[in-house]
């Protein structure tokens, strides 16, 4: 185990076995090469710290978590510079988010998204080919237009039941 000191968690310990590799860094912090995942069991964030610096974290989303129809689409160099052979039993994805002082306002990195060879403990910053794909997706109306899509569609099954 390691002691490490995070900007969300303050001193904690890890498991060294755990900690990630991004050989090119994030993108803006491209010196920065080791990190951990720390979760919190009550919160759908993550983070992703900095073992190098303890300023250094990033909040973390699975994007389907806010984005029903989000679809991870990258070139495959990008799944080879992490050695991703197998994407159902290799492969985390997750966006970064933003959050200003409204936390209403939160918005996703889609064109950006975070990759990780769970295997190999490699991980990237990527570049989604999904042009749509917004670099400040607001969460929020996301996760409304989500439920609201979904909620009509368990109506719409009601409907068909009661035809038929």
């Amino acid at each position: 185990m390691r002691k490490l000191k995070t900007k969300p968690f303050g001193k904690i310990e890890v498991d060294e076995s755990q900690e990630l590799t991004f050989p090119n860094g994030i993108f803006g912090f491209e010196n920065y090469k080791k990190f951990y995942i720390l979760e919190n069991p009550e919160s759908p964030f993550i983070w992703l710290q900095s073992a190098e610096e303890e300023g250094l974290a990033f909040i973390m989303i699975h994007p389907l978590q806010f984005k029903g129809d989000y679809e991870l689409k990258i070139s495959p160099e990008e799944f080879n510079e992490i050695e991703i052979k197998d994407k159902e039993k290799e492969l985390l994805d997750f966006v970064i988010v933003t959050i200003p002082s409204d936390p209403s306002k939160m918005t996703a990195n889609l064109q950006g998204p975070i990759i990780i060879n769970i295997n190999k403990k490699l991980g990237k910053q990527a570049i989604s080919l999904k042009e749509e794909y917004e670099v400040k997706c607001p969460i929020l109306e996301e996760m409304s237009s989500t439920l609201k899509t979904s909620e009509d569609s368990k109506e719409e099954k009601k409907e068909e039941k009661g035809e038929k």
